[in-house]
């Protein structure tokens, strides 16, 4: 197999390292607006570049991998599918709620399958609770908490394009949630705080932000999500039910010091990024879209499940700007 990758950032390399190790990948060839970055990171990882992505997939290639920062996925996404060539693109799929909505439309009308890069669906703790859940082994659920705490916030120019805090860092706990528990968000009641640096109020933005999420079957969820978590990354899920609760994100890497006297748990050492965090799940994410390229498996994480996340996330965004409770109604849909 030949894929191309677009976006040679601190994800698209990764991603282009870890492509590169898949036995059923030949060649990787990558690309970015950024020619001598496209280069450095092909000679660093032996692989090839192109100029461009549209070069890239004249040339010929049987998957095409689009990381570059999210203004692109919308417009590499179409050149994808004009092309005809399976496509993985990083979360989001666009930067907006229309053209995420155009963008559905778009891929229903395709033959060409896209898969959506949510990589908590690849992470063996949540699938572990999603079997749970399935099985009933809990119950009746009733209760979900969930949280995103990055270590440190990312740079300044990053934040007035990643959409804020709930469309770029809490969208993996939506879609997560609607994995697990196999129901949809039907109301949302969000807020959100700064006490961290001023740029973030300059953008509109947050730094800490808290939501009590109802399901459309009467589950509760309380979730929140911070920049600014200095005990280190710390990715969480306790799904709580009649029967028994489980746990996502509790082992010895868990970003806490216990306050009871003689504890050793967590023994660390803690993780200190998302990617270090979610690293088997990249792999077996990447491994499975390599799966979908050679037509052996169907999307696992559809561009449809990606305008669910994203339409909780307006409706989060909505409610901490108008400080009510907002409903999933409101927000547009297909």
């Amino acid at each position: 197999m030949r894929i191309g990758l677009a976006g040679v950032g601190r994800i698209g390399a990764f991603h282009a390292e870890t492509l590169r190790d898949l036995p059923d990948v030949d060649e990787v060839v990558v690309s970015d607006l950024d020619a001598s970055a496209a280069r450095a990171v092909a000679e660093r990882l032996g692989v090839a570049h192109a100029a461009s992505p549209s070069e890239m997939l004249a040339e010929g290639v049987d998957g095409f991998v689009i990381a570059t920062a999210t203004p692109g996925h919308g417009p590499l996404l179409r050149l994808g599918l004009e092309a005809g060539v399976p496509t993985f693109c990083e979360k989001p799929v666009a930067a907006s709620l229309d053209e995420t909505m155009d963008l559905a439309k778009l891929v229903s009308t395709s033959s060409t399958p896209v898969h959506v890069g949510f990589q908590r669906r690849f992470d063996r703790g949540y699938q572990r609770a999603r079997q749970a859940v399935a099985d009933r082994e809990l119950g009746f659920v009733h209760g979900i908490r969930a949280q995103t705490h990055d270590q440190a916030p990312p740079h300044a120019d990053y934040i007035p394009t990643s959409g804020g805090l709930f469309r770029d860092c809490s969208i993996h706990d939506f879609d997560i949630i609607r994995f697990v528990t196999g129901r949809e968000v039907a109301s949302v009641y969000a807020t959100g705080a700064n006490k961290g640096a001023a740029f973030f109020s300059e953008a509109g933005d947050v730094d800490t932000a808290a939501a009590v999420l109802t399901l459309d079957d009467g589950i509760l969820v309380s979730l929140s999500a911070t920049r600014y978590n200095g005990g280190g990354h710390d990715v969480r899920m306790e799904v709580l039910g009649s029967e028994g609760t489980i746990g996502v994100g509790y082992d010895d890497s868990l970003a806490l010091v216990s306050a009871e006297p003689g504890a050793t748990y967590p023994a660390g050492p803690q993780h200190w990024s998302f990617m270090e965090r979610f690293l088997p799940a990249y792999r077996a994410e990447l491994t499975a879209f390599a799966a979908v390229a050679r037509g052996e498996l169907a999307s696992p994480c559809t561009v449809d499940d990606a305008l669910q996340a994203f339409r909780v996330a307006e409706a989060c965004e909505l409610s901490r700007r108008e400080n009510r409770p907002v409903t999933l109604d409101e927000i547009p849909s297909l």
